[in-house]
């Protein structure tokens, strides 16, 4: 059995009891290239270094904490994701994974297109240059001057989440006189093997018209009459950081038995369908995530296989990762403060950031690794739990670690693959300001999300 079969937390997976640990690792100086960016490496000094900037530079230059981001790892990322599907089918990142504008710019740049799920992510990319046609819009709860400001935009498809929204959509498209393209957003009945806050294709969860019942069926035929509505094809999201493709296989026969479904009954076939995202990454050792190519090639084989079966043409496939581009390219920086023994037990160590910069640990009970960057280590492993300073016993960034028992107040230490959602979910929590994020390449630095002031914090308060 393994602990961190399932990173995101422990529900389906198989799990050793509370207060089992693995074994301490051979090498505590190691850095997994796993769970790493991909320049990352230790110089000379034994000072971990990554787009060939010393971490101790930074911590300098920008402070601790900070989210430090390799831009040629989030580049060669989405270009590999590109490649791997190739001309026939869409790669649509998933903005809730972390957005800025600088990487609009890079995914506009590497030929990507861009999933958002708010009006501030749509404002986002706008005004960073993503073409609008390129633009995807989600959301279970889109409001109307969010809607209009899409159609307006000329984003290239909304994903309609509920009947009240197909009715929404329709008519604020018609009074603006547009045909607005849709797909519509489909609960398939898989149960992801994942945390069930992040398993989005059971029927009982907020997202989309299940499946059963023919409720699906009946959203396809309101769509189809409708003037202000394009309806292009099917959405399906089984959930994230998922590791095995048998979810996959089971979403599509059933979507792609809808698409049969559609055809039979209304004489139309839909020519897109898209299978969401949610391909894990390797948040510890222990992780064995699949490469895009693999996945790519799995997921066209299985939707190619189901229209043979139901003698439809394939339709163009679409995708949305969003951890799998952007998770494994960041770590977030930390310096050590207090460290605590407590006999028989643990370590615990305490930085200068905590669940204001990963609520992921407290939110999913996530597993995450981490090491001593600032320096190299002789000395035994000790058992520790690296923990914020909030005001909160949940305030833990990783449950369970080994760090060298020399660990000492002002050493830095790093928690790899946090690139998605922490910076996205990062909070003030006790007035805490949010760290900056920082992306490296080619030996320079440079901030493309400023730290938060005080003056910010204080600007917001009119009170």
């Amino acid at each position: 059995m393994s602990r961190s079969a399932h990173p995101a937390g422990p529900r389906h997976a198989d799990v050793l009891p509370e207060g089992h640990y693995t074994a301490p690792p051979a090498d505590l100086n190691a850095l997994d290239s796993k769970v790493w960016a991909q320049t990352v490496g230790r110089n000379d000094d034994g000072v971990v270094t990554v787009g060939g900037i010393d971490v101790k530079t930074l911590a300098e230059q920008h402070g601790t904490p900070a989210y430090v981001m390799d831009e040629d790892d989030f580049r060669a990322r989405a270009r590999a994701w590109r490649t791997a599907f190739g001309q026939d089918a869409d790669v649509f990142y998933a903005g809730k994974a972390f957005l800025s504008r600088a990487v609009v710019r890079w995914l506009h740049e590497e030929g990507l297109n861009l999933d958002v799920c708010s009006g501030g992510e749509l404002a986002t990319a706008l005004s960073a240059g993503m073409p609008a046609d390129r633009i995807a819009f989600h959301g279970n709860n889109k409001s109307p001057e969010e809607i209009e400001r899409a159609i307006r935009a000329g984003v290239g498809r909304i994903v309609l989440d509920s009947f009240q929204e197909i009715v929404r959509v329709a008519h604020i498209a018609s009074s603006l006189g547009k045909r607005q393209r849709v797909q519509i957003r489909i609960t398939v009945g898989v149960e992801a093997h994942t945390h069930e806050f992040i398993a989005t294709a059971h029927e009982d969860q907020k997202f989309g018209i299940p499946l059963a019942g023919g409720q699906a069926a009946e959203a396809v035929r309101r769509a189809l009459q409708l003037d202000g509505l394009e309806l292009i094809g099917i959405h399906s999201h089984i959930g994230s950081q998922i590791f095995d493709m048998s979810g996959f296989e089971v979403a599509a026969h059933r979507v792609v038995g809808l698409l049969r479904e559609i055809r039979d009954e209304h004489g139309v076939e839909l020519p897109e369908i898209d299978l969401g995202g949610g391909l894990g990454i390797a948040y510890t050792s222990g992780d064995d995530p699949r490469e895009p190519h693999e996945i790519a090639k799995a997921l066209t084989d299985i939707v190619g296989r189901e229209c043979e079966v139901a003698r439809l043409r394939t339709p163009r496939i679409s995708v949305e990762p969003g951890r799998a581009i952007v998770g494994p390219t960041a770590f977030t920086l930390y310096e050590v403060g207090t460290i605590k023994p407590l006999d028989g037990l643990r370590t615990y160590v305490s930085v200068d950031g905590g669940m204001s910069d990963n609520i992921r640990t407290a939110l999913y009970d996530a597993e995450y690794s981490v090491a001593l960057v600032s320096r190299t280590s002789d000395a035994e492993p000790m058992l520790a739990r690296v923990v914020g300073k909030h005001c909160e016993s949940g305030d833990i960034v990783v449950k369970d670690a080994f760090l060298p028992a020399d660990l000492a107040p002002g050493d830095l230490i790093a928690v790899p693959a946090t690139g998605a959602y922490c910076r996205s979910m990062a909070s003030n929590y006790n007035h805490v300001l949010r760290p900056p994020v920082v992306a490296v390449r080619d030996g320079e630095a440079r901030v493309i999300v400023r730290r938060e002031t005080e003056e910010d914090l204080l600007r917001l308060d009119v009170g």
